[in-house]
């Protein structure tokens, strides 16, 4: 019987990751190599060099230099935007690419990789011919890399990060382990900055002499440390394979696609609905073979001349009716101009969601056709635009005009406290409330009489008051509190109307009146 096969990481850093992706966007930047360019964030203090070029480094620019000083070292420096949701999308992309050397592959974010090649050297003629050929499809790509094998995720980054690159540790336990990386610096685990401040103040700053000193004295000084990246001891036992070190793969994600690649080229709408007809059915079979329901489907159309035009819907609720699909694009498609003729058609669905099957009632299936309500809230979102169509929902807050929010028609309402029910409000508020004249009120009593709009009221029935309070972690500290009342006039109209402040309440002069609702 065979020995198991002791896991090997492969850890691909990439130190320049975010310049290189700025040189590839476009072919004019290659221009910009030989200029001190930088990359740069704003922060509260001002830009902040977050990626530097090699001319820029030689300048004198470092990652965290604000932009200031290094413009005092360099007035040439060139500047550009840093993007990290751009670099994350991109290391993302990598992961999935990095997967030819391995079952599969986790991001380490912000900058590196780490490929599990357990029992696959072999195919590359082994350890050293995997890191050559890891070497060659980086640089066809024209990525700076530097990549280490080695039995845990935390040993392959430490040798990636702090020693030559290519470098291999064949050991099996975890004194191989720590004879291999004993020269190495106590940055090497992984730590945050502070935490190798303090440890190259205590004298500790190669990897070989945390172990000289005894884990009781490390114990002491970090015991309140429970993050990895602070506590050394856990990164220790990381680093060595005694503690597990939970790794999240990146599983790539197949979009439902489907296209129809014409032997003639069409020009005529009937033919192009008929096309889009088509694919949407084949749409409809994908999406159901997988469980799923499209939400955001993306209609691509290759003309001759080799133009591209591309239609994108959003939908309410995921979906795979065809039917459905073809009447929201017919509505698309009007100004679609087909020069000498489209050739080609691609239907993809860029968001999906589980959509499990379900057997209704045929009759009843077929009397409700065309009227679900996200099927409206799609034909009305397609006729009047994105973002036309939404719906109130309730918000957990004690001021009128701030207890109701806007959100798309089919979202979940969000979490609030019990929508303050328990309290009564009228059927309709004014857009903003309506100053009104009290031609007679005591100090602090009800209103007697009072004019709105032009017209005299009597007041003949009072309830109240209702005394809300402002939003202290809102409002400043001079904003008064309302008393609200329920009237009702000498005809029987009944009205929502506040006193803001009260008499001496140091926030003012006299209370101002307001009317913001009618009653039933």
């Amino acid at each position: 019987m065979s020995p198991p096969q002791t896991r090997r990481i492969l850890s691909i850093w990439l130190p320049a990751m975010a310049m290189d992706r700025w040189r590839q966007g476009a072919s004019e930047r290659r221009e910009f190599d030989d200029k001190p360019l930088v990359l740069i964030a704003d922060t509260a203090h001002g830009p902040r060099i977050e990626a530097v070029g090699r001319a820029g480094a030689a300048a004198g620019a470092r990652v965290g230099m604000m932009l200031a000083d290094a413009r005092t070292l360099c007035p040439q420096i060139v500047t550009a935007p840093y993007d990290p949701a751009g670099d994350l999308a991109f290391l993302e992309k990598l992961a999935v690419w990095a997967q030819r050397w391995g079952p599969w592959s986790a991001m380490d974010a912000p900058d590196g990789l780490l490929v599990d090649v357990t029992a696959v050297p072999h195919l590359f003629g082994g350890e050293e011919g995997l890191v050559a050929d890891v070497a060659q499809a980086f640089a066809k790509r024209e990525l700076t890399m530097r990549c280490a094998i080695a039995p845990t995720a935390g040993a392959a980054w430490a040798l990636s990060h702090h020693a030559a690159p290519g470098s291999i540790i064949g050991g099996r336990g975890d004194e191989d382990i720590m004879r291999a990386l004993s020269g190495l610096p106590v940055a090497a685990l992984r730590l945050d900055q502070d935490v190798v401040t303090v440890l190259r103040r205590l004298g500790l700053k190669q990897l070989g002499e945390l172990t000289t000193i005894g884990r009781d004295a490390i114990q002491r000084r970090f015991r309140n440390r429970k993050s990895p990246a602070a506590n050394p001891l856990i990164r220790l036992d990381q680093l060595l394979g005694r503690v597990p070190e939970p790794l999240l793969p990146v599983v790539p994600q197949q979009m439902p696609l489907v296209q129809r690649r014409l032997l003639e080229p069409i020009r005529h709408r009937q033919l192009l609905d008929q096309v889009v007809a088509d694919l949407a059915e084949d749409m409809a079979r994908e999406l159901e073979g997988r469980g799923e329901g499209a939400r955001r489907l993306e209609l691509g159309l290759w003309r001759v001349d080799g133009e591209v035009t591309v239609r994108r819907l959003e939908l309410a609720a995921a979906t795979r009716e065809a039917a459905h699909i073809v009447r929201l694009f017919a509505a698309k498609l009007d100004d679609i101009d087909a020069g000498f003729g489209i050739e080609m058609l691609r239907l993809r669905a860029s968001w999906a969601e589980p959509l499990a099957l379900e057997q209704g009632d045929i009759e009843a299936a077929a009397e409700n056709h065309g009227i679900a309500l996200s099927a409206l809230v799609d034909r009305l979102t397609v006729r009047l635009g994105e973002g036309a169509v939404s719906r109130p929902v309730p918000f957990a807050s004690h001021i009128p005009e701030r207890a109701q929010r806007w959100h798309p028609p089919l979202e979940p309402e969000p979490v609030s406290q019990g929508q303050l029910a328990f309290h009564k409000r009228p059927l309709k508020l004014l857009d903003r409330a309506e100053k009104i004249a009290v031609l007679y009120a005591t100090p602090d009593g009800y209103p007697q009489r009072f004019r709105w709009r032009g017209e005299v009221h009597e007041v003949t029935r009072v309830e109240g008051p209702e005394r809300i309070a402002p939003e202290w972690w809102r409002e400043r500290g001079a904003t008064r509190l309302r008393d609200y009342y329920r009237i009702e006039d000498q005809r029987g109209r009944r009205y929502w109307i506040y006193r803001l402040g009260i008499v001496g309440d140091g926030r003012g002069g006299a209370p101002d009146w307001y009317l913001q609702g009618l009653c039933a």
